[in-house]
């Protein structure tokens, strides 16, 4: 590992089964902010290297389109927690959840290899905030992904999770 992710910083404990670093049977994504290229106004970029296994499989050699949505969907909503927390010029990303996610599966995942990410944000209103993601395989786009993700509020079962 090299630098830290931001599941790492900001939610230790985490249990999330995509994200949460203390889940030893989770996915365990890390998501690390790419370089601030000091435009305003200042969207988040993220990206994330994983290593699947043959348990994450839906056949031999492939991997399971749920858990590249599991993989996308994490990376994305962690994407614009940092979003909103560089907005909101906080020391800790609300929490947020997701409000919806449409995930394209565009080929076949292999399973042998890292799989990488990449979320951008493309649009933020100040507690929603719309993120696109990729995952890439060999070189090539394997899944794509648009997601609303929403800061939550007191009262919410996720406030205050991390």
């Amino acid at each position: 590992m090299s630098e830290q992710s931001l599941q790492e910083k900001y939610a230790p404990g985490s249990t999330c089964f995509g994200c949460g670093p203390s889940n030893p049977q989770g996915l365990r994504i890390r998501t690390i902010p790419s370089v601030d290229s000091g435009s305003e106004p200042f969207r988040a970029v993220t990206t994330a290297v994983w290593q699947p296994a043959a348990h994450h499989e839906a056949f031999p050699g492939m991997l399971n389109g749920g858990i590249i949505g599991a993989l996308l969907d994490c990376h994305s909503n962690w994407t614009a927690a940092y979003q909103l927390m560089r907005e909101q010029k906080g020391d800790r990303p609300p929490c947020t959840v997701t409000g919806e996610f449409h995930v394209r599966l565009l080929r076949p995942t292999p399973s042998q290899e890292p799989v990488f990410l990449e979320g951008r944000v493309v649009d933020s209103d100040g507690s929603r905030v719309t993120v696109e993601a990729s995952l890439s395989s060999g070189g090539k786009v394997c899944a794509t992904c648009r997601g609303v993700f929403v800061a939550v509020k007191p009262g919410h079962p996720a406030y205050h999770r991390w």
